[in-house]
């Protein structure tokens, strides 16, 4: 087992970094790159581990990807040149890959089944097979183990018959769900009839994004899109895309440079798809002094140099509402910048979070509390009162197999009066494989042991 120990930092983090390519547009890329007709580049692919889980699900499927310096070229087979998997679709700890998979190959005409680890094996599915069962997929799952009603992996999808078709959809998400949603328009591209999908909020858009770019018969307004495939020959062209930096790994940077006083770091290439930027929003309604530098686009995603500091100290807030959609993955960051701020952040309508890669809500407050900062957990989000610029006892966390808590724990640890131990870290590479690098690139004091 691979663990982190910090040092307390002697000095401000400067420095001007980049962070790895956002996971959630290249899964989309990876994905649509294989049903395209024709060889694709992806450059600035980053490889993590989830995106690692979909690129070798489609390998099974008979999608050859060529990786070289930096980019992966997948040569694409056709809407319907997919063929049966040689082996059980392993998804690892990616709930982004189970979900997407779950759309596109309850369409097939052949059958799946859908495994993934430990944890991935509690997340509920229930909320993407529902409303594919409505158009006709045929999917099983395991019950869950404590939601009475929704099940979870293993997932097996039974092959439609060859004159079968997904049916038309009308369907109100109960949730705002980018995964969801993207599982019911790629669906719906086999579909004989439109997927009309309305959301209550909008969640991330990669995914229409991205179909629009490649003429796929689409349209959106606000939180309503609809794909009426009819007259649509079902080609999707090749295609030549830069994947922006994602904000979710830039988020950890932002709270590390408001974590440790004076600090100056420039964070560069980070996609700014307005969907994605409520982490942004929320920093800078508390205060932290943030600038983003617009860059224009790539594929269709605005992307900027973000240039953050340390001088001020933030203030609490209030963060619910149409902003938690749009930062849901942020919220561990966004629980560091809360510890080190002034007055009390509450955090609510995030009860998402507690079927995370892990209880996102619990995990947080064992951490901010193993710290030293009070934190009251409820149902759907955390209370937390702010420390200030005053040190933080040192601590010993455990990951709990999520990427995330364990970076948001080694931040928090940069602030401690001592040395910290965060427990199995191997978890970091599913989504920001540089991370211990990037924060001795800033002057941190970062070792790696195993234990």
């Amino acid at each position: 087992m691979t663990d982190l120990v910090l040092s307390p930092a002697q000095r401000p983090l400067v420095g001007s970094v980049p962070v790895p390519s956002d996971k959630s547009i290249g899964h989309r890329a990876l994905l649509l790159g294989a049903l395209c007709h024709g060889k694709s580049r992806i450059a600035g692919y980053a490889g993590g581990e989830d995106n690692a889980a979909t690129r070798r699900a489609f390998e099974s499927m008979g999608v050859a990807f060529e990786v070289d310096k930096g980019e992966i070229r997948p040569r694409g087979v056709g809407l319907f040149g997919l063929r049966a998997p040689d082996r059980e679709l392993d998804c690892g700890n990616s709930g982004t890959t189970m979900r997407l998979l779950c759309g596109l190959l309850s369409a097939q005409t052949f059958a799946s089944r859908l495994v993934g680890d430990e944890s991935l094996s509690r997340r509920p599915m229930l909320r993407v097979v529902a409303p594919l069962r409505m158009r006709g997929a045929r999917i099983s799952g395991e019950p869950h183990p404590t939601k009475p009603g929704d099940l979870t992996a293993p997932l097996r999808i039974d092959a439609l018959a060859e004159d079968e078709h997904p049916s038309a959809l009308e369907y109100a998400l109960p949730v705002a769900s980018a995964q969801v949603k993207s599982a019911l328009l790629l669906s719906g591209l086999y579909a004989h009839g439109a997927t009309t999908l309305r959301e209550p909020t909008l969640s991330r858009d990669h995914t229409e994004r991205m179909l629009l770019s490649l003429g796929v018969p689409l349209r959106t307004l606000g939180p309503m899109v609809e794909l009426a495939p009819a007259g649509w020959n079902g080609m999707m062209p090749a295609f030549d895309v830069t994947l922006p930096g994602d904000v979710s790994a830039a988020a950890f940077l932002i709270a590390a440079a408001v974590t440790v006083p004076s600090s100056r770091i420039s964070v560069r290439g980070v996609g700014t798809n307005p969907t994605r930027t409520g982490i942004l929003e929320i920093a800078r309604d508390m205060g932290v002094e943030l600038v983003i530098e617009p860059q224009g686009e790539s594929g269709g995603e605005p992307v900027a140099n973000l240039h953050v500091g340390g001088s001020a100290i933030p203030h609490g807030a209030k963060v619910g509402g149409e902003l938690v959609p749009r930062a849901i993955d942020e919220i561990p960051a966004l629980c560091v910048i809360a510890a080190r701020a002034e007055g009390v952040t509450r955090i609510v309508d995030a009860a998402e979070l507690r079927v995370k890669e892990s209880d996102r809500i619990a995990a947080m407050t064992d951490v901010l509390r193993a710290f030293g900062v009070p934190c009251e957990p409820a149902a759907d989000g955390l209370t937390i009162e702010g420390v200030g610029a005053r040190p933080l006892r040192p601590a010993s966390i455990e990951s709990r197999g999520d990427h995330r808590i364990a970076m948001a724990a080694a931040v928090l640890a940069l602030a401690a009066t001592g040395k910290s131990r965060i427990r199995d870290v191997a978890c970091i590479q599913t989504s920001f494989p540089r991370f211990v690098g990037t924060l001795r690139a800033l002057g941190a004091d970062v070792a790696v042991e195993e234990s």
